[in-house]
């Protein structure tokens, strides 16, 4: 049967987001729609957050410009080279391809990982959201420290702005892309204008200032880890891990005409990654020198990290603004990620009430401040988690004729737990998050390391289980 015609019963149970079939050609998207939807969404929620993180991590001027520009550049070669080719290859989500390779029941495990997963970085973006929201208020914002919900008003904020961001993300792929395509504007437009108002604040008439802001780095803040170059090299390659060499956004580019649409990632790397987090950082540097900031400092505290005020000090109500939309343009394609695993365990709901569900974990989860304020270590241990299972399909994709192994196995050897999937995967896991816990190795240095462990295991693995079964069904067959 053509791969264009689907049929009404698939089209209805997938809410014609054909999560359990290839995309037909006649619903693949150009590369201006990729980079509306990654533009908004890397220049969006995350960036007010990890700008200014960065500062409280310590970072000199030469970690952060050119440490940036490096890891970025990584990223992009690894969404264009890895994700995209696989993606337009198969034209499947991330979710119905590992079920071909790991079967139903092991897919079912990561699946639900994956989803809440996301639904925690979601919730961090409505945190984000709500610190704008709650200015008119006079809400207190939540400081690097709180875990909790801080009062009653910061929890009906938080909770109708996730009722919104998740009614947008039920509507599907083409709501979610139009959404990004009209906010990312805005949002780009806030941060350049935050950046060069900050700079204004803070005095800079020339690029030797500008670089003085960070210098030679400073001495981390009370509760956080010191960042040298490498942590913002590798920090920054692996913050979207699980979305690249994880292959989530196998979801995204199965739309996509070509493989060359993963360029449109540099988009998201350069304005968001590069651009948004310099001005973020530049937002903060202004509201460390207040004397606000300097109390808490005096009393060996950080200062809180609130994007809203952070964004209202330098442009006002436009600035409120663009922090509600950065919040949005990260958490609407987010939720909608996670929906699609949890329609994965739960193929008989729609896609639209999945993501409801996705959407209403991720409100609750936006209620503690903690997933935001601990958002540079988050990141870092959900790439770490879920990346080397990308693995599997990068290193089966490319080398299984070489490696003499069967492709999509658990599908035609009706295997419902593949093993050598999954002792590739908790070998590879357990051995280096020993390794960083052991010897106080940060997390995301060993995240390639454990992404290529546990590509080689997985083929090595297979090979020898896939031989074994065939000896044995040789073996039944001469009986």
């Amino acid at each position: 049967m053509s791969q264009e015609i689907i049929s009404d019963d698939i089209e209805e149970l997938a809410a014609g987001e054909f999560e359990r079939t290839p995309v037909p050609k006649s619903r693949l998207k150009g590369w201006k729609s990729f980079i509306g939807m990654y533009a908004g969404e890397h220049a969006a929620g995350t960036e007010f957050m990890i700008g200014p993180l960065f500062l409280t991590a310590g970072v000199s001027a030469f970690d952060l410009i050119i440490g940036l520009l490096l890891g970025n550049l990584l990223a992009v070669l690894s969404w264009r080279f890895l994700t995209a080719e696989i993606a337009v290859k198969n034209r499947l989500t991330l979710y119905f391809q590992l079920e071909k390779i790991c079967g139903k029941k092991l897919v079912t495990g990561y699946n639900l990982a994956n989803g809440i997963l996301f639904c925690f970085l979601a919730g961090s973006m409505i945190t984000v959201s709500a610190t704008a929201v709650g200015i008119p208020f006079n809400m207190p914002m939540p400081k690097l420290t709180d875990t909790m919900p801080n009062g009653s008003t910061w929890v009906v904020i938080v909770i109708l702005i996730g009722a919104v961001i998740s009614i947008i993300a039920a509507k599907g792929y083409d709501v979610v892309t139009k959404a990004a395509n009209w906010m990312s504007p805005i949002i780009v437009v806030a941060f350049i204008a935050c950046g060069v108002v900050a700079l204004g604040q803070l005095g800079v008439s020339g690029f030797s200032d500008f670089w003085d802001i960070w210098g030679e780095g400073s001495d981390p803040f009370p509760g956080q880890i010191k960042f040298t170059f490498w942590h913002v090299v590798i920090w920054s390659w692996f913050a979207n891990g699980a979305m690249h060499i994880g292959m989530s956004d196998l979801s995204v580019f199965r739309f996509a005409k070509k493989p060359k649409a993963g360029w449109a990632t540099a988009a998201g790397m350069y304005v968001g990654h590069y651009m948004a987090w310099i001005a973020a950082a530049l937002l903060y540097a202004v509201y460390l020198n207040s004397p606000e900031a300097q109390a808490f400092l005096s009393n060996g505290e950080a200062p809180p990290v609130a994007p809203g005020p952070l964004a209202n000090n330098a442009i006002g109500i436009f600035g409120i603004i663009a922090v509600v939309l950065a919040g949005w343009t990260t958490a609407n394609p987010t939720i909608y990620r996670a929906g699609l695993a949890f329609q994965a365990i739960l193929p008989k709901l729609s896609t639209a009430r999945v993501t409801i569900l996705a959407g209403t974990v991720a409100t609750i989860a936006g209620l503690f401040p903690a997933f935001a304020m601990k958002l540079l270590s988050f990141v870092a241990l959900y790439g770490f988690i879920l990346a080397p299972f990308g693995a599997i399909l990068v290193f089966e994709h490319f080398f299984h004729k070489k490696a003499g192994i069967v492709k999509n196995y658990a599908e035609v050897a009706k295997l419902s737990f593949n093993k050598s999937v999954f002792w590739a995967w908790a070998i590879s896991f357990g051995l280096f998050y020993f390794i960083s816990i052991q010897f106080d190795v940060f997390l995301s240095f060993v995240t390639l390391p454990a992404w290529l462990l546990c590509g080689v295991l997985f083929l090595i693995l297979s090979r020898y289980l896939q031989k074994r079964a065939s000896r044995k069904e040789s073996l039944q067959k001469g009986n």
